[in-house]
C-alpha cells in the first residue's frame, strides 16, 4: 500500500517543482536556466509514449507477453 503512495507523492513534488520552473520563467525578471532546464525536461517528459502497450495480436514484437501478464489502468500508478 504505501509503493502507490510514495509514487504519487513523488510525482506531486516532480509537478509541483515543475510548476514553480515554469511559473519563475514567466513572471520572475531574474529567472535563469535552472528554471529553464526544469521547464523544458519536463515538458519533454510528456512527449513519451510511457502507456503504449503492443497490440493484443501482436506477435514476435519486443515486449509481448500474454494479456494476463500486461498490467492493468490501475496498477499504472
Amino acid at each position: 500500500m504505501t509503493g502507490p503512495i510514495v509514487r504519487r507523492g513523488a510525482v506531486l513534488a516532480m509537478a509541483l517543482v515543475w510548476w514553480w520552473a515554469v511559473l519563475r520563467l514567466a513572471l520572475a525578471y531574474d529567472a535563469g536556466v535552472l528554471e529553464g532546464a526544469v521547464a523544458a525536461g519536463g515538458w519533454g517528459l510528456s512527449l513519451l509514449p510511457v502507456h503504449c502497450v503492443p497490440k493484443p495480436g501482436a506477435t514476435g514484437t519486443a515486449g509481448s507477453c500474454p494479456p494476463e501478464a500486461r498490467p492493468k489502468p490501475h496498477e499504472w500508478f
